[in-house]
């Protein structure tokens, strides 16, 4: 016989709020709803505060702000005289010529920013930003969805979603109007789509198997159209893509996760045949997938189908197609021929930059790019500081964060590696898809600042690993009391870290010596 303990072992707070929780259907709908809100409304202030400011074309904005408002306008990108930017942000907003500009991104982004000044005035600043800092905003909220379905943990749900809503690179990102948050966001959406068909596919492959099983061996299993979410994840893609290129990789991983996903299935379920059985299916899933994603990307250039002085609108006019290819209209064999141009000018693109960062160089962090840096002495501009003020923009994640996203994602390998998790499989798809493609191009011009399109999957490797420290399946109160405590002060200390650096992720005017305060690596600042 066993002797029971004097005391009972003591619990700690965080369990017994789950436990209430999980115990109260209405409080847990309640929460459900009011937690993702809540911290969705903090990251809205967090990016939206003094969005205006600076009143100025800072970094690539010079590409897409005045290119947004010429296609708002005609349709298609249009030409700007040189130097055009500070007559732009004063108000000089129709100096563009009706001829059409070579630019080498899809339409989507600038059509989403054209939008923001056609709203709010093309010269507002808060109207060019306003677009990418509404979809830097609902990043954070779909992000708690997707961590709530791979968790099945409101509180690291709100986690995952919090801390994206506070790190430094998702602020500075959502305060440009540059492409990049408008293609996370995109990215985002597509992969949790992609979830949610995974759930309701593998549901309904299971119902059709088990109503056909007689108790013989089964051959072949059946091939599922009814699968909505999978179409709205090609939608969602397709729009990445049309934004910017590297979400046509998103489109392929997420075709390829959900045919080895339903592979797997069918061999579970009893599929004698599965490997062909999985083709079939695939099949069906590439019809499901694929044309919606090229319907919205062909969408995009609606403006330049339909006009006639965008650039390269009427190549095919005096260089038509021949052979297999002629029965194509003109209008999509100028634009295949400008998709030509465009890559052949994205590939080459090697340009040296002060900030360049190649891919391998983004798990180190080593060089962030500074966006926009305005230096002011004593006495100016409001500044009150004997070594005088700075305003920066810096796309800088919150250190502490990204780094331990970086162990976090190795951690998911090895548990993948043991467990073989679904959840781990899924993440680390995302993480390969936005991230391993740049590595195939070590020698173009490319930024840290593209890991923002990283930074939601990594950040839901961080989740799993704190998730696993502080709620660690059939461990005593004793060690998961622990584990808590340690989570806690890691995020404590992360938020502290997020503080530190928003003012110079923001433009906020501080004193240089604060500034300095910065400067922890050699390529920082």
């Amino acid at each position: 016989m066993t002797a029971e303990p004097l005391l009972p072992e003591a619990t700690s707070w965080f369990d017994r709020v789950s436990a209430r929780i999980t115990g109260d259907p209405r409080l847990r709908r309640r929460l459900g709803w009011i937690v993702p809100l809540v911290i969705t409304l903090v990251a809205g202030i967090l990016r939206m505060w003094n969005l205006g400011h600076p009143h100025e074309i800072v970094f690539d904005e010079t590409y897409y702000v005045k290119d947004a408002w010429s296609q708002w306008n005609l349709g298609y990108a249009a030409t700007w005289p040189e130097d055009a930017d500070a007559g732009f942000a004063a108000g000089d907003t129709e100096a563009f010529a009706p001829v059409g500009s070579f630019v080498i991104h899809p339409p989507l982004g600038k059509w989403i920013i054209g939008a923001g000044m056609a709203l709010f005035g093309p010269d507002s600043s808060f109207g060019w930003r306003i677009g990418v800092a509404v979809a830097g905003t609902a990043a954070v909220l779909v992000l708690y969805f997707v961590a709530r379905l791979l968790t099945e943990s409101m509180v690291f749900a709100a986690l995952a979603s919090a801390m994206l809503a506070i790190d430094g690179l998702a602020i500075s990102m959502s305060r440009v109007a540059l492409l990049d948050t408008l293609l996370m966001f995109f990215v985002l959406v597509a992969f949790w789509f992609a979830l949610l068909d995974r759930r309701g596919h593998l549901h309904r492959l299971a119902a059709a198997i088990a109503a056909r099983d007689h108790g013989e061996p089964l051959t072949w299993g059946p091939v599922l159209w009814n699968r909505p979410w999978l179409v709205a994840a090609g939608t969602a893609a397709g729009a990445a893509a049309a934004v910017k290129w590297s979400g046509l990789w998103v489109l392929a991983a997420i075709g390829i996760y959900a045919v080895v996903t339903d592979a797997l299935a069918r061999r579970r379920l009893g599929v004698w045949q599965w490997p062909a059985d999985a083709v079939r299916q695939g099949a069906a899933s590439f019809v499901l997938l694929v044309p919606v994603a090229a319907g919205v990307y062909l969408a995009s250039w609606t403006g330049w189908l339909v006009t006639d002085e965008g650039y390269g609108r009427h190549t095919a006019d005096t260089a038509p197609a021949t052979g297999a290819w002629e029965w194509v209209p003109p209008a999509l064999q100028s634009l295949w021929q400008y998709h030509e141009g465009m890559y052949a000018s994205a590939a080459g693109m090697q340009t040296a930059h002060g900030y360049a960062s190649p891919a391998w160089q983004w798990p180190l962090l080593l060089r962030p790019t500074s966006m926009f840096a305005d230096r002011t002495a004593d006495g100016e501009a409001g500044c009150d500081a004997a070594n005088g003020c700075m305003e920066i923009i810096y796309s800088m994640p919150n250190p502490l964060l990204w780094w331990a996203s970086m162990a976090a994602i190795g951690y998911l390998v090895y548990r993948f590696i043991r467990s073989r998790s679904w959840q781990d499989a899924f993440v680390l798809t995302a993480i390969a898809a936005t991230y391993a493609p740049w590595l195939f191009y070590p020698e173009r011009t490319i930024f840290q600042f593209y890991t923002i399109v990283i930074l939601p999957f990594s950040l839901l490797a961080l989740t799993f690993a704190l998730q696993a420290l502080a709620a660690p399946h059939h461990a005593d109160a004793a060690r998961r009391l622990a584990g808590q405590r340690v989570v806690v002060v890691f995020l404590t200390v992360s938020v502290l870290v997020s503080a530190f650096w928003y003012p110079l992720v923001t433009a906020m005017n501080v004193p240089y010596d604060f500034w300095q305060l910065h400067n922890w690596m050699p390529g920082w600042i």
